[in-house]
């Protein structure tokens, strides 16, 4: 029986990556644009973004355009497995496979 992953399984973490997921592989989010699709504040989105990075779920990239600092959020080939896993297993769950 497979098991959801805690990691993504908290609740803006799930949002960071279904939206990062819903992007062509190689395509990121600015920050902000997380921050808005999400409505978390810079320290929570930041946080949670730092916890998918250190599990290798996503790729940070911080850059200069001009002077304003830009990070931008990719997810990460084991990223984006983890998720089609957790994904998999939530529809298992609602057909009724794992009750």
């Amino acid at each position: 029986m497979a098991e959801l992953d805690d990691i993504i399984h908290q609740p803006l973490r799930l949002k960071i990556m279904a939206a990062l997921n819903a992007l062509p592989a190689t395509a990121g989010l600015e920050f902000a644009r997380l921050k808005k699709l999400t409505g978390a504040t810079d320290g929570n989105l930041g946080a949670h973004i730092e916890t998918l990075a250190k599990a290798g779920y996503v790729a940070v990239d911080k850059a200069f355009v001009g002077k304003k600092p830009q990070t931008t959020v990719t997810a990460t080939a084991t990223g984006r497995g983890a998720f089609a896993r957790h994904v998999a297993t939530l529809q298992e769950i609602i057909a009724g496979k794992q009750i």
